[in-house]
Parts: structure tokens; sequence; C-alpha cells
């Protein structure tokens, strides 16, 4: 089983405190050589980017990378995330948001993803945000509902992070709101993980604790919500910041063994996609744990595991065409 690869490019993203931003703008033609080198001769590599929904805000975080359209070169796609970020909990305008976005990328999308992890409650995503699964189910029906009238063939989904605590509901809620058209609406399900980088993790227990996670993902988190096993998993962000205590070899080695892993499950777990968290870092002098998640340095000088990730493309990607219902 192939997996589809991807890769967000920006350099804004959010920590536990709000939104970090990159010390050294965007550069697009050093940006869209990064991006050539890791697709090699693969032929599509999926761009992700993010365009959050608040009716009311203003100014609300901006939409990262500003321009994602510019790397949609050689094949490669967009994986749009439309977080909810909403404040009131209102779906005013919403559903409308979210078929403009079909409209409008239609023919560039590979895949829409409905909020930004709805079951993390913390100031940056949409686990905060009131209303969230009304916005999600929702969400994914008119997306879906959208491409389907146009004829565009995307996958649609929504993603979560690992629930570790047992008396977490957000499974079991999802499933009583969710009704037939949900189901049918549904192509994946996104894992955002993040192994060894909150949490340690000795490195020969790595891919022990991935198989953990992704199976218990599978058999345990989706079946509280009736998500059937044929809904692919992909995992929309992984990855491991370098820093003080954190050398950019071990980053690279890190990689690999989530990345293979996830290969060896695909098969059994109905995994479709990886996509890396981030392409470069938002400032490579910074001690926080936030700044160094990138293949590239702030710079776009490339660490060890740019070509890790590069050589992990070439070996276990050239997959077909992403299925979508």
């Amino acid at each position: 089983m192939t997996l589809h690869f991807g890769i967000y490019p920006g350099g804004i993203l959010g920590d536990d405190q709000g939104i970090v931003r990159p010390v050294r703008p965007d550069l697009p033609d050093r940006i869209t050589e990064a991006l050539d080198a890791l697709q090699g001769d693969s032929p599509t590599l999926l761009v992700r980017a993010y365009h959050p929904f608040a009716a009311t805000v203003a100014p609300l975080e901006p939409p990262t990378p500003a321009d994602p359209q510019t790397y949609l070169q050689r094949g490669r796609k967009l994986d749009l995330v439309l977080p909810f970020r909403e404040p009131s909990g209102a779906l005013d305008g919403w559903l409308e948001f979210v078929r403009e976005a079909v409209r409008t990328r239609g023919p560039q999308l590979a895949s829409v993803q409905i909020c930004e992890e709805p079951n993390a409650d913390l100031p940056v995503l949409d686990g905060s945000t009131p209303n969230v699964l009304n916005a999600l189910v929702q969400g994914v029906i008119a997306a879906k509902q959208e491409a389907r009238a146009l004829g565009h063939s995307l996958a649609v989904g929504f993603n979560a992070v690992p629930t570790f605590d047992p008396a977490d509901t957000f499974w079991s809620e999802l499933g009583a709101l969710a009704d037939a058209r949900f189901r049918q609406s549904l192509d994946y399900v996104g894992l955002d993980f993040f192994p060894d980088v909150f949490r340690p993790i000795p490195g020969e227990q790595l891919a022990e604790a991935v198989t953990a996670v992704l199976a218990g993902f599978r058999r345990t988190d989706l079946r509280k919500a009736d998500i059937p096993d044929s809904v692919a998993i992909r995992i929309c962000e992984n990855g491991w910041p370098t820093g003080p205590g954190r050398s950019e070899q071990r980053q690279a080695t890190t990689l690999e063994t989530v990345v293979r892993t996830v290969a060896a499950l695909a098969p059994d777990l109905n995994i479709d996609g990886y996509s890396f968290f981030a392409l470069r870092d938002a400032d490579s002098t910074a001690e926080g744990l936030f700044h160094r998640f990138g293949l590239l340095r702030d710079d776009y000088t490339p660490k060890p595991a740019f070509e890790t990730y590069r050589r992990l493309i070439s070996d276990l990607g050239n997959p077909p065409v992403i299925p979508a219902r």
C-alpha cells in the first residue's frame, strides 16, 4: 500500500500561547525549490494550507501560506484546512465559506479538512470554539455536497489529536450528533500527533508507541463515533523539533522511524497518507520548543531530515489518485 505525502510550507505556526511568526519571510522561489526536491519523481506532493473562518473577528489570523497556489506546480495539489474560529459559535456564513472554498479552489484541491483539532481545547485550536461539533458535521456534509455538485473529486475529512483521557467525550458526542449524511460524506479522519515531543519516548520504544497510538485511534476513538474502517486515516501533522538537547540527526532518525512505522501499519489500519509539519523553522536561534520543527533552517538550508524525507517519499510514495467518494 502506497502513501500520499505532503508538507506544510508556511512560516507561521501556533503554540500553546498563540501565534509564532517567522523571523524571515516566505521566499516563494526557495520554497518551490525545496518542494521540487522533496517531490522528486513522484507525480504529486500535497501542499498543506490553512484558511480560518470567523465572521465577527477582525483582524483574524491570516491564511498561511499566504499564496499557496504559487506552489502548485509539477502536479502538486492543495490540502486545504478550514479552521472554525468564530468565538460565538454561530454558524452564520460558515457553510457558505466552506462551499466557496470548494468552488474557488476546485481543481487545485486534493482534500479539504473541516476544522483544526476540534478535540483540543487550546486558544489557537478549534476545540476551544463553541459549537465546534455542529460546525464539523455540517461542514463535512456541505463540502462533499459542493464537490459532488461541481464534479470535483476531492477527499473531505476532519482531524483530531490523540485522546489519552478515558473520560473524554469528544468521540461519543460526535457519534451521537453525526448522521448517515455525515458518514457518507467522510473520506478520511486525520490524526495530528507528535511522539517524543511533548512526552519523552526512548528511541527504542518509538515504533511501539506510534503503533499503539494509531491502533487506538482506529479501534477505540473512531469506533466510539461509529466511523467505519472503510474511512481512511491519514497523518495530517507530524514532526519533531530540533534545538537544545534535540539534535538535527535525531530529527532525521525519528522521522525515518515514524514514517516507516506508519507505512507498515497502513494496510491493516487503512492509512492513506502522511504530511510533515513543517518545511522550515520559524526561528533557528530560538530555544522554544515550537520554533524549530522545520526540515530546513530559517535561512532555507537543509537539515539532515530533509534528505530523509525526500528519500522516504521516493521509496514509499508514487500513490494512485487519492480516493474520494
